[in-house]
C-alpha cells in the first residue's frame, strides 16, 4: 500500500512547486503584457502627431517664400512676354493687308492716296482700295503678270487709272503697262460682280537686257514747258537709267552712271531732275529739258553731289524738288541744296548733315536701304532691314522706331501724297512692304518741340 504525501496547510508537499511555477507564469505573463501595452501607447504617442501632420499638410498649402514668388512671377511673365512676342503692337501701326502668299516685292500709292499697288514673288499685282486706313478689310483687284515674271517694281500713272509694272523673265527686265486698274464706287451689284481683268496696253522686253529693274518711278511733268504727262525713270541694277513716256511707253532717254552698279534712281515730284544713288561717294544729278511742244528734248547731266566719303545707299527729293537728301554708308544723312545756278558753275551746297542714329550692338551706324519723305516735308521715313524710323528733317532727331515688327526685310516704303482718312480723322499714312508676305500701314509720329 503506497504511503501518502505529506500536506502543508492541505495542500500536497509536490503541488507547491507547481503552484509556484503557474503563479511565476501568470505574473510574467501580466509583466509582459503591461510592457508590451506601454510600448504600443509609446509608438502611438509619437506616431499619432506624425500622421496628423501629414493629414493636415493634405489639406493646408503653406504659402511660397516672397523671394520664390517674386521669381515665379517673372518667370511667368517673361514666358508670356516670348509668346506675345510676335503679337507686340506698335502704337503708329494702324493696320495690315494681307493675303499675299510670297514676299512682297515693291508698293506705290495712287496720286489721291485712296489706292495702294503692290507687287508679289507668286507674280500678281494686287491693287487695294484703302478708302478707310482703318478698315479691317479692302475691295481688291488681282492682275495675274504673264506666266513667269517676277515683277520687282510698280509705278501709278496719270488718273491713278493705270500702272507699269517692272518685272524680270528668263530673257531679261520687262515693263508691262496696265490700263483700268481702278474699281469703281459700288453701284450695279450685277456690274461689281464681274470686274474685267486689266489689260495690257504696251508693254517692253530686255529693257535693261539680262538686268533688273531696281526701282521705277513716275512723276508728271510739270516743269518748264513740261506737258504735265507722265515720265518714267527705270533704274537697272547695271550702270544704266531709263526715262519712258508713260501713256505710250515711248523710250524717252537713256543716261549711263558709269558708277560700277547702281543703287537707285528717281525723278524731282515736278519731273525737272533726275539723280541716281551708284556705287561711289558722288551723286549724279541730270536736268530733264523739254521742247515748246511738252515733249523730252534731252537729259543733261548738270550737277553732282560731293561730299559724302563712302556710297550712298539711297536718296529722295523733297516736295517742294529743291533739295535732296541722301544717306551714306559713311554713316551720315546730307541734305543739300541744288536750286542753284549751275549753268553758272553755282555748285549745290550742303544745308545740314546729320549723323545715321540707327546702330547695331557695336555702336556702328547701320545702313539705310530705303528712303521716302512725308508729303509736307517734315519727317523722312528710313528702313534699315526689318527696322523702320521716322526722323525729323529739321533737325535730325528720331521721332520713333519701329524694330523688327515686320518679321522680313523691308522691301518698299512709301507715303500716301495725300491725307487718307483713318477712322473719323484724316491722317497722314505711309505703307510698308516686306518679304514676310505683309503690307502695313503706318501713322505719322508727332513732331517733338523744337
Amino acid at each position: 500500500m503506497p504511503t501518502p504525501s505529506p500536506t502543508v496547510l492541505g495542500f500536497s508537499v509536490v503541488s507547491i512547486p507547481l503552484l509556484s511555477a503557474i503563479v511565476g507564469g501568470v505574473l510574467a505573463l501580466l509583466l509582459l503584457a503591461d510592457y508590451f501595452r506601454r510600448k504600443r501607447a509609446e509608438v502611438v504617442t509619437i506616431a499619432e502627431p506624425l500622421e496628423l501632420k501629414a493629414a493636415d499638410q493634405k489639406h493646408v498649402v503653406k504659402p511660397p517664400p516672397l523671394a520664390s514668388r517674386k521669381a515665379h512671377a517673372r518667370s511667368h511673365h517673361s514666358h508670356a512676354a516670348e509668346k506675345d512676342q510676335n503679337k507686340r503692337h506698335h502704337p503708329l501701326d494702324i493696320n495690315t493687308l494681307r493675303g499675299h502668299v510670297d514676299a512682297v516685292t515693291a508698293l506705290c500709292f495712287s496720286s489721291d492716296g485712296r489706292n495702294l499697288a503692290t507687287t508679289c514673288s507668286d507674280g500678281v499685282v494686287r491693287v487695294f482700295t484703302v478708302d478707310d486706313a482703318s478698315n479691317k478689310s479692302f475691295k481688291l483687284l488681282k492682275i495675274n503678270l504673264p506666266p513667269g515674271a517676277q515683277p520687282t517694281a510698280i509705278a501709278f500713272l496719270e488718273g491713278s487709272s493705270s500702272l507699269v509694272v517692272a518685272a524680270q523673265v528668263l530673257s531679261g527686265s520687262c515693263l508691262y503697262m496696265y490700263g483700268d486698274v481702278i474699281l469703281k464706287p459700288p453701284g450695279d451689284s450685277k456690274q461689281q460682280a464681274k470686274v474685267p481683268a486689266p489689260e495690257i496696253k504696251w508693254e517692253h522686253h530686255k529693257i535693261h537686257e539680262m538686268r533688273s529693274v531696281l526701282t521705277l518711278v513716275g512723276v508728271p511733268a510739270t516743269y518748264g514747258t513740261g506737258d504735265g504727262s507722265m515720265i518714267l525713270a527705270s533704274c537697272s541694277e547695271g550702270t544704266d537709267i531709263k526715262l519712258w513716256h508713260g501713256k505710250s511707253g515711248k523710250e524717252l532717254a537713256t543716261v549711263d552712271t558709269n558708277q560700277l552698279k547702281n543703287n537707285m534712281a528717281t525723278i524731282s515730284p515736278n519731273g525737272r531732275f533726275l539723280a541716281a544713288a551708284a556705287f561711289t561717294a558722288d551723286v549724279k544729278v541730270w536736268e530733264i529739258l523739254y521742247a515748246k511742244d511738252g515733249s523730252v528734248k534731252e537729259v543733261s547731266k548738270v550737277m553732282q553731289l560731293k561730299g559724302h566719303k563712302s556710297a550712298v545707299t539711297c536718296l529722295c527729293f523733297t516736295p517742294n524738288s529743291e533739295n535732296i537728301i541722301t544717306a551714306s554708308k559713311d554713316g551720315t544723312i546730307r541734305i543739300w541744296n541744288i536750286n542753284v545756278r549751275y549753268h553758272l558753275d553755282e555748285d549745290p551746297k550742303t544745308l545740314k548733315v546729320f549723323k545715321i542714329p540707327l546702330k547695331d550692338a557695336k555702336g556702328t551706324p547701320l545702313l539705310y536701304d530705303h528712303m521716302s519723305i512725308s508729303p509736307d516735308g517734315k519727317i523722312l521715313a528710313v528702313t534699315s532691314g526689318p527696322t523702320l524710323q521716322w526722323l525729323c528733317t529739321e533737325t535730325g532727331e528720331v521721332l520713333d522706331t519701329a524694330d523688327k515688327y515686320h518679321e522680313g526685310d523691308i522691301t518698299g516704303i512709301a507715303w500716301a501724297p495725300q491725307l487718307i482718312p483713318n477712322g473719323n480723322i484724316q491722317a497722314s499714312v505711309l505703307a510698308s512692304a516686306s518679304t514676310d508676305k505683309k503690307v502695313k500701314l503706318w501713322l505719322a509720329p508727332a513732331l517733338h518741340p523744337s
